[in-house]
Formats: structure tokens, sequence, C-alpha cells
């Protein structure tokens, strides 16, 4: 087996409250990490991730990045990994604000503590087309995501945040089973790209409980996009107001959802764990059919 040119590269593995990230900079490298590349990265617990978020040429940002869940696939938007890169872009004297790009469209990050960032996730998607569902639906805060031996305690609302999102609003997250409704849910029917789950408990106007089946990834300590999610989904319930504290079960993310422009804020911390590399001998070979 041949190795792979990402042979002895090296990453950061950092976290987002717990949300395991794992950062490579592949600026100036044509390189794109396949599918199975980023399976074998993610198989080998130096260089574990829940997201790998891979840096690339831009020429009107300070990266694009690609952005992969540890089962290889590809994700549009990832918020505790976005906080990441802009600590890792910023370190050493680098800039406060960073402009990002990613297939769902440009991310600014702006440094407000040591190794705290907030994150302009941007607005949220409410149609059919863009979160996006199989088919269109009547109200999008009041989806039906019954399922064989499971009953939602009420109707469940979907949205988009560069990912899809259902979010069930529950009267106690820890009575649900992540790891069997989890996965049922991320492929509901009404999902074509699969969608994250989040259980969600509001405890106040400004405090919400949260638990995350990430898509690709599984049960996660922390999840940004869900966050704002679930923020946005409370606020249009009327549950909560313009800005909420949203506890994982890796710390806590403070999200608003801007009147002005409609846009949502992310503030929350970063890590870095450890500085590592690739083994020298590194390859990663598809299986059959897989690419």
């Amino acid at each position: 087996m041949a190795a792979s040119p990402l042979a002895g590269f090296p990453f950061l593995k950092m976290n987002g409250l717990g949300n395991e990230i794992l950062v490579m900079d592949l600026r100036g490298r044509d390189h794109i990490i396949t599918p199975a590349e980023a399976r074998a990265i993610a198989a080998d617990p130096r260089s574990r991730f829940d997201q790998l978020m891979a840096l690339h040429d831009s020429p009107s940002a300070a990266a694009f990045m690609r952005i992969y869940n540890n089962d290889g696939s590809a994700s549009a938007a990832c918020g505790n990994g976005t906080r990441c890169v802009a600590w890792a872009i910023g370190r050493d004297g680098g800039p406060d604000r960073v402009r990002l790009e990613t297939s769902a469209g440009a991310l600014e990050a702006q440094r407000v503590g040591e190794a705290r960032y907030t994150v302009d996730m941007g607005p949220p998607r409410f149609d059919w087309r863009d979160i996006p569902l199989a088919h269109a639906v009547a109200d999008p805060d009041a989806i039906a995501v019954d399922l064989p031996g499971w009953t939602a305690p009420g109707p469940a609302s979907a949205l988009g945040m560069g990912n899809p999102h259902l979010v069930c609003f529950v009267p106690d997250q820890q009575s649900y089973d992540l790891a069997s409704q989890g996965p049922a849910l991320e492929r509901h029917p009404l999902f074509p790209q699969r969608t994250n789950v989040s259980f969600a408990q509001v405890l106040d106007r400004d405090h919400i409980l949260l638990r995350v089946w990430e898509r690709g990834a599984g049960p996660t300590l922390a999840c940004g996009t869900a966050a704002c999610a679930t923020a946005v989904a409370a606020m249009r319930r009327g549950l909560a107001d313009r800005e909420a504290a949203i506890d994982l079960p890796g710390g806590q993310l403070t999200i608003a959802w801007r009147e002005t422009d409609g846009h949502v804020l992310m503030t929350g911390p970063t890590e870095l764990e450890w500085e590592g590399r690739l083994p020298d001998d590194f390859a990663a070979e598809p299986a059959p059919g897989v690419a």
C-alpha cells in the first residue's frame, strides 16, 4: 500500500468544550483529504477526532475549511471547530479577527478572551429546501418525528445552521437514550442528508440544557451548530430570549440571535491538547466501491 501524501503531516489536536477537533493546515498544497484518509486518521487514538478541519488556500479569506466527520462524511459547518481554527491562525501574534470560507458560506471569528472566540455563524435557514428536508412542511417548528418504538414528547423543530438540525424539546433530557434514538432520528426519512439530533430542556428563558447526537460522529460532548439551532428554535417558539446560555456535557456556550441582521453569534472557549504528526507510513485505502 502506497503512503499517502499526508504521511508525517503535522496536526493540532484541540477541543471546543470537549468536542474533539483536529486542525490540519494544507494551505500551499494541492492535496484534498479523502473520506478513507479521514476515517484512517480518526481511527488512530492520537489523532482521534469528532471533526477534522482541513485548511486550504482561499483568495478572499484566511483559509477555506473542508470539514470531515469521523466517519469520513463531509460537514458544511462546525462552530466549535471554527473557534479552534481561529485560535490556530491567530496564535503567536496572529490576527484577533479571522474570516474563513466554507461550503456553507463565510464565517468570521473574533477573539474575545485569551482562548475564547465569538463566531458569526450567519443566519439560520427555515425553508425546507435549505435545511434540507425531503418535502415541504406546513411549519418547520412543528415537525412530527415519531418512529417505531419511540414517540416524540411534542412537535420538533427543523432548521439549517450550515448543517440540518432536528431539535426536540423535552421535559428531562436525561430520560432520552441518545445511543438508540439518535441514529434512528439522524436517518429519519424527512432528512435526505441525515440530520443532527438535539434533546433540549429549557430551564429558563436564558438557560437551556442540551445533549446532541451529531450526524456522522455520534454522541458528542458539544456541538456548536446544534447549540445555535437549539437557541434559535427556542426563541422562535417564545421559550427563550434573544441570548441564552446552552449547557452541553462539555461545558457552556453563549448563543445570541442578532435582531439587526438575523445572524447567530456563538461564543465559547478553545483548548490546545497537543501537537502531533501522522505516522511516516500513513496510508489509507478505500474499501471496494467506496471513494
